[in-house]
């Protein structure tokens, strides 16, 4: 029996940096900060990457939601380090999509963590979730 092929999306990646702050007193980067760092890529490479914004959602009077978010920390990040956040779809559903991601901490491109978001288009009105116009499917099917 044959299976339905699977949809294979771009993958993205956005470099930042720790910023002071980021540090907790174990002198490494607090565990809620990595969500931090893939909301800040994702934020850009909406934008640049897929050339649909935040500020495009919002004005069609829809917003992001995160429903799930699961963060596997493989070694942490400290004062100094740069990193490249990559993130990328892995599938739709009917009202939203899971988007994947990976923190590489550079230069080496070791391993920080990976995971996982999971999220729902919402009308900013009634503060539900609203199945996925096709142009935003479209645009994001890359």
């Amino acid at each position: 029996m044959s299976k339905a092929p699977l949809n294979v999306f771009a993958r993205f990646e956005t470099e930042l940096d720790v910023r002071p702050d980021d540090i907790d007193l174990y002198q490494h980067v607090h565990s809620t900060r990595y969500l931090d760092y893939v909301l800040a890529a994702r934020f850009t490479q909406m934008e640049r990457d897929y050339g649909m914004s935040m500020s495009d959602f919002a004005a069609r009077g829809l917003g992001w939601y995160m429903t799930t978010s699961t963060v596997n920390y493989k070694r942490p990040l400290g004062l100094g380090d740069r990193m490249v956040v990559r993130c990328w779809i892995d599938h739709f559903t009917a009202r939203g999509c899971r988007v994947a991601f990976e923190i590489d901490r550079l230069p080496q491109r070791k391993r920080s963590c990976d995971g996982y978001c999971d999220y729902a288009l919402i009308d900013l009105k009634t503060n539900r979730a609203v199945e996925l116009p096709a142009d935003v499917r479209e645009k994001y099917s890359i």
